[in-house]
Parts: C-alpha cells; structure tokens; sequence
C-alpha cells in the first residue's frame, strides 16, 4: 500500500460495496476518490444475515490494521448495501443481503463514524464526483448486476426519495393480458436482464446448460450461439425499455449505465441501447448521452466511501 505523493493533504475513508455476488473493500483517499488498497471476497448470501456480517466486519477490521501499518488511518467508514435504505441508514429490505433491521453499522463502529447507504446511491455519488457524471448537472445512474436499480442525481446529490426507496426499476411486475389468449403475464424485468436470469433462463432452454454466470451466456452468444443471443438481446431490449421509461419521466441530460453486467460490450449492449433510444418519446431527448460508469466495478466501493467523508465534512473539500 503505497500513500499518494499528496497524502498530508488527503483523508482516508473505507469503504465497502456489500452486492449479491461480492464483497469489495477498500481504503480511499479523498478528495482525490482514489482507491489506495482494495479487496474482494464472496458474499455467500445464503449463508444468513449473521455469517456475512461477521465476514464483512473482519475484512473491515484487516484493511483498516493494514492501513495503519503505513501510516494511513481510517477517519469513517461507508457501508454500500444492495437493498433499501432509509434516511437514518436503516436497511428497510432483505431481497438479496438479509440485513434488515439489523444495528449495522454498530458492527464497523470501533473503526470510527459509520454511514450506511444503499448501493446504487453510493455509485451514483461516486460518478457524480469523480466519474462519468460529473460534467452533468442531472443525469440518471443505472446498475445492472445481480439485481437492477436507478438513481437521479441533481447537482452531485443522488435523490433518496421520502422513504430512500426512490431506486426500485426493475423488481416490480408489469402485469399485462394478452388480447389474443387473454393470459395474464406477469413480467419482471429483473428476471429477463440481470446476470443470474440470463443463467438461469439460458440453462432452462438447454433443459441442463452448464451456465454458471453471465459472462457465460456473453460470451457464448458472443460466439454465434442462437439460444444465447437470443437471450441476450432480449435482456438488453427489456432494459433499453425500462431505461427509456426513466427518460420520459425524468428527463435527465444523460444516463449513466454501471454495475458488472451493465458494463458488458456487445450484443447486450448494442441491444440495450438501440431499445432505449427506440422507446423514448421525445425526439429531443432520443439522442441523449448513454455512458457507461468510468470508475467501473469500484462505483459503489469509493461512493460508499464518499458518503461517509461528506457527512463527516468532507464535501467542504470538493
């Protein structure tokens, strides 16, 4: 772990990025946003409320020891959640981390102030800051992973909504009949466009595929696999829909698409955008700029972290 040349002028926070999948922790220096030691373990979310948190708070507790050693000292810690968040940092949700209720941030107090988000926000506070935001004053943050969440952002603050709930896009069924039939369908975008449905519903096809993750089912498609492809342009139809639903409701200036699935060039992409464009009603906003997330998979990880260093003064900085 090597101190930027600037370090006396810096503050350190943790910041950790709790999804579905991973856990991602990581020391960063601010006001710079930049990640000084990061590291990574698997969630297990089955495994209950109780084991992942101890997980968590270990990897925590080492990386702030480790910090110490050379010098650098955690001020606060930001803990990113993959549900939903109150205005007190309170998680409201157990679709994914089975956390709610729970005295969270209690578990990283010893390492100094603790702020709870969820992560969706934090990722759009982090591109808002130091990324593909920045040069917007309202735009519209979209991650695509395990799950799919939104969050508008105005002049660098991600909007939370009365409860914190202002992030739901994609867990919600659109329950149409069918003229014809007259069948109900119930249709969850989550479960057409995230990574696990592109698994388990490329798996579903094969009565038996092999498909362990989406980059599974990418890259097959990717190599000229019909049910794959398929699929896959499917996934980023049905979101390059949604997303096209949030600009006609929002009007952003641009939209900005992270999380690892969301992140994914071609065919998944290429459909995603084509669909959104497609969809939105307004010709003056159809060409409107479609960025992917510049910080990558560290979005949430340094906007867990600068949700913490803003609430402890930190924005006086920026």
């Amino acid at each position: 772990m090597n101190k930027p040349s600037s370090a006396t002028a810096l503050q350190y926070v943790l910041g950790v990025d709790v999804g579905g999948t991973k856990v991602a922790a990581g020391v960063v220096a601010f006001p710079t946003g930049e990640v000084i030691r990061k590291r990574v373990i698997a969630t297990l979310p089955k495994r209950g409320a109780s084991e992942i948190l101890k997980d968590v708070a270990i990897l925590a507790a080492d990386l702030a020891e480790e910090a110490l050693g050379f010098g650098i000292k955690i001020g606060s810690v930001g803990i990113a959640v993959a549900e939903l968040v109150d205005a007190q940092g309170g998680i409201t949700s157990s679709q994914t981390i089975p956390w709610c209720g729970l005295p969270i941030a209690q578990a990283f107090s010893h390492l100094g102030p603790v702020a709870v988000e969820s992560d969706v926000r934090a990722g759009a506070l982090a591109e808002a800051l130091f990324g593909a935001g920045r040069p917007f004053s309202l735009f519209a943050y979209v991650t695509v992973g395990t799950g799919i969440s939104y969050c508008l952002v105005q002049d660098q603050v991600p909007f939370a909504g009365a409860r914190g709930n202002a992030l739901i896009c994609a867990s919600a069924a659109l329950t149409v009949t069918c003229p014809n039939c007259r069948a109900v369908v119930n249709e969850v975008l989550e479960e057409i466009a995230s990574g696990p449905a592109l698994v388990i519903r490329y798996n579903e096809r094969l009565h038996g595929g092999n498909a362990t993750r989406a980059e599974d089912v990418l890259a097959r498609a990717a190599s000229g696999d019909p049910v794959a492809a398929e699929l896959v342009g499917q996934g980023g139809r049905a979101l390059g829909n949604t997303v096209a639903f949030l600009v006609n409701v929002l009007d952003p200036e641009a939209i900005v698409v992270g999380g690892g699935l969301g992140l994914a060039r071609g065919l998944y992409w290429s459909a995603f955008e084509k669909a959104t464009r497609e969809h939105i009603w307004s010709d003056a906003d159809r060409e409107l700029m479609i960025l992917r997330a510049t910080l990558g998979l560290d979005s949430c990880l340094i906007g867990a972290a600068a949700v913490a260093w803003k609430r402890t003064g930190g924005s006086s900085l920026l």
